[in-house]
């Protein structure tokens, strides 16, 4: 398994923007495909973003399209979540995943928090 660690989050106003950030260890992380879910209080966690070991395939839900844009740098472990535009229901928890097998993820990170007021 590979260590994930978030950071980044905080607290934004409505139309603002973070830059959510996830370092991974070890050395095969290039190989793997990297996500971002999210939970918001009372909700099951849900898909955000994913990008494939050479960022050439990306995936977003409809809810964030053309407003977050996830990236990765394979020399420095990390992967980015640039979120632009936020609204109020962006608030949640956000995770970072990797390492996905069908629909199941081998590691997750624990989580940091985004607030949007309005």
């Amino acid at each position: 398994q590979v260590q994930l660690v978030e950071s980044g989050g905080g607290l934004v106003q409505a139309g603002g923007s973070l830059r959510l950030s996830c370092g991974a260890s070890g050395r095969t992380f290039s190989t793997y495909v990297m996500g971002w879910f999210r939970q918001a209080p009372g909700k099951e966690r849900e898909f955000v973003a994913d990008i494939s070991w050479s960022g050439g395939n990306i995936h977003y839900s409809d809810s964030v399209k053309g407003r977050f844009t996830i990236s990765r740098d394979n020399a420095k472990n990390t992967v980015y979540l640039q979120m632009n535009s936020l609204k109020p229901e962006d608030t949640a928890v956000y995770y970072c995943a990797a390492d996905r097998t069908g629909n199941s993820w081998s590691s997750w990170g624990q989580g940091t928090q985004v607030t949007v007021s309005s």
